[in-house]
This record gives structure tokens, sequence and C-alpha cells, in this order.
């Protein structure tokens, strides 16, 4: 899957993620006001992502779609968590499903048949919340990873497993230095490395990815070097303060091994004034193009190619 992926990336030029963490408030006016119910709501978030898709699936490789914003919505945004889902993975994107899920043993297993196996009814196989890649939390260990790993192979997936995040308070935990001095990120980099041995690719990269802020280089760039088959999922840039010569580190030599999510930037585009009288879609598809040239800008100032 990482090969589809990083070419896909290389076949656009971009190595950018599109993030429909979509609110009902992220929504034009004219698109939420008459929006009374969840199921309104649900409607018209749909609608919109719809229409992004359409628009944006030319210049960007992937989506990444984060189930918190849709379950806040109930039954009906479950249905458009699908919905976004199934479309964009018919439109040719990368679908990421953004559910940093994780337990042990055959609940994790129930929750890896919802996103990248298949779930069986009497002998009739679905595949219920179909992804190309899931987040996960690597932090239970091995035996709540194993299931999604056998998945990945089965069905020519991957994950992208919790290491470095990008949130302010995430080193009160994650740069705790453990016995033998290794920090407690480096330490689960290192297990997300040796996971992914056996799904290696031609480019490098297995199907196990790391989950890398770009809002934490100085880490990053350990990760990078310590990690050399890891694909990065590097979350962080724009809203959260990354930028983009801050997450230079996270790729090689090549411009390959990540790519870079940006999803309030992108879909509330419309609501800056840098794309001020622009409908929706035309100002996240202005904000994609300069994002793209903003990433290969900082790569080519890093000497790394894309």
């Amino acid at each position: 899957m990482t090969d589809q992926l990083i070419e896909r990336i290389q076949a656009l030029s971009n190595p950018t993620a599109v993030g429909l963490d979509t609110s009902l408030d992220y929504l034009p006016d004219a698109m939420k006001e008459s929006c009374t119910t969840l199921e309104d709501a649900a409607k018209a978030i749909t609608e919109f992502n719809f229409t992004l898709i359409d628009k944006l699936k030319s210049i960007v490789p992937a989506v990444k779609v984060q189930v918190a914003y849709y379950e806040m919505y109930g039954v009906a945004g479950w249905q458009a968590f699908a919905d976004t889902l199934h479309y964009a993975q018919r439109s040719g994107l990368i679908v990421i499903a953004d559910l940093k899920r994780n337990d042990i043993g055959s609940t994790a297993g129930c929750y890896s048949a919802a996103y990248l196996g298949r779930t069986s009814v009497n002998g009739n196989e679905y595949a219920p919340f179909a992804s190309d890649y899931i987040t996960v939390n690597g932090y239970l260990g091995e035996d709540g990873i194993k299931p999604f790993l056998d998945d990945c192979q089965k069905y020519n997936k991957g994950i992208f497993v919790l290491v470095k995040t990008s949130n302010p308070s995430s080193g009160q935990l994650q740069n705790q230095q453990l016995q033998g001095g290794a920090t407690l990120y480096e330490t689960v980099g290192d297990l997300v490395e040796a996971w992914g041995t056996s799904s290696v690719g031609k480019y490098g990269y297995s199907n196990v990815g790391a989950v890398v802020g770009a809002t934490h280089p100085q880490e990053a760039a350990v990760l990078r070097q310590r990690l050399p088959h890891t694909f990065f999922l590097i979350p962080g840039y724009g809203a959260q303060g990354g930028t983009a010569a801050d997450l230079a580190v996270c790729f090689d030599a090549h411009g390959r091994g990540g790519i870079v999510n940006n999803s309030r930037g992108i879909i509330c585009a419309h609501k800056a004034e840098r794309y001020n009288g622009k409908i929706f879609a035309d100002a996240a598809y202005s904000a994609a193009c300069d994002m793209q040239e903003d990433i290969y800008k900082a790569l080519k100032m890093a000497g790394k190619g894309i």
C-alpha cells in the first residue's frame, strides 16, 4: 500500500493529505443556515466533502478523515463518514481513516475488521468502513497491534501508529527517558520499525507507518534517522503552528518518506482573508496549491528532491 501512496505522491509532486475533519461550523453560511437536525448537518457535511473531493482529487493524493467530527452527529454522522470514505476511494484518492483506535486481542481485531479487513455475516463478507490506512494507538504494545498487522498483510493495507504527536503536551509522556537512555517515543518508534519489517516495498518503506508531528522538528529528525523504513504521517502543519521548514526533516534525500496533513488550512480556506471572495471549493484548491508550493520550496532548500 505504501508503494501505491508514494507513486501517487510522485505523480502529483505533492505529499499532501487533506484533512476532512469537517464540522458544520466550517461550512459556508448558505450551506449550514437551514440545518436544524443532526440529519441536516450530516447531509450538508457530506455535500461539502463531496464537492471538495471533486475539486481536489487532481492535485492531492490523499485525504485523512477524522472520525470524531462525524461521531458527534450521531448515526447520521456515521453515515456521512462512511459515504465520505467511499466517495474518496471511488475518486481515486488514498484514504486514511483517522481513528486512533486500539485495544487488545479480539477487540482490536474487531476494529481492524471494520476499517481494514472484512466482517463476515453467515458466509457473506463486508468492508463496512473500507480505508487504505488507519491511525492506531500503539501504546498498548504488540498484542494490540497484531490484529491490524495481520489485516494489513492480508488485504494490502497500512496503519500509522502514534509515535510523536503534534500536540504541545505530548512531551509529558512521549519524551520521558526510559531505563537504558532512549525516550518513550524513540522506543515506540523502534517497535514500529520492527513491526513493518515484513512489508517493506520497492521504495524502502513498509506498510506500518508512524504519526510524527511537524511541530516537533528535533524529535522528527531523530526519528527519520532512526526509522529508515517507516513512512510518516505528519500532522501539525498550518493551524497548529508547524511550518514547511519544520517538517522537511521528516523526508529522506529523495523527498520521500512522509505525507503532510492539513485540515482547517484547506477546508476552511474560504474563511481566510487571503482567499476572500472565492467559493469554498476554489478557496480550498488555491490553499492546496499554496501548500504544495510551500513544501516543495522547503524540501528544495533542504536539498531533498520530490
